[in-house]
């Protein structure tokens, strides 16, 4: 398996969390550069991002004041067991200090939440942080996940834009340097 190397500037407000360790992830070079990943388009159509990036561009993000890690897991095929790197992510958040931790998926999260001792959380705000920073659940942005509702919501990205929303009094101050 390999993992992916962080993707974080000095100040991010928001720094995304996907997953690594699925037969997916294998051998990737960029984050969510899978066919049907609607990850940059949902980065853009928010107001994340000036425009819509490229996997390849991934290195970017931080221009925008955003960040990119993954929670690495190890499952066990045979008997659907796992654990993640719970401390790698939480040393990350507590060194970068990132306004929002969004996690780009709602089994990431859950993942996260019970090697933290919490409860599966839904999709927006978790009642859980993580170090200084707030969790935002978003909907997974894999080309598979193409529901009729997204927890009361028809479309994945009404919970970008809530995400956008919040992280923008953070975000403008960082743009302006006030």
């Amino acid at each position: 398996m390999e993992v992916l190397p962080d993707i974080v500037g000095s100040d991010p407000v928001i720094l995304f969390c996907g997953t690594a360790g699925a037969e997916s992830t294998k051998h990737r070079e960029h984050y969510y550069a899978s066919p049907g990943n609607s990850f940059w388009e949902s980065a853009h159509l928010s107001g994340l991002t000036p425009r819509r990036l490229l996997p390849e561009e991934d290195h970017t993000v931080v221009e925008h004041s955003l960040g990119l890690t993954d929670l690495v897991g190890h499952w066990d095929h045979h008997t659907g067991r796992g654990w993640v790197e719970i401390d790698r992510l939480v040393e990350a958040v507590e060194r970068w200090q990132p306004a929002f931790l969004a996690f780009t998926a709602k089994g990431t999260a859950a993942h996260a939440a019970r090697a933290l001792g919490h409860r599966p959380p839904g999709l927006g705000i978790a009642p859980w942080g993580l170090g200084p920073s707030d969790v935002f659940v978003l909907p997974g942005t894999s080309g598979a996940n193409q529901r009729k509702d997204y927890d009361g919501r028809p479309t994945r990205i009404a919970w970008w834009r809530d995400l956008a929303s919040l992280a923008e009094p953070e975000l403008r101050t960082r743009r302006t340097g006030a």
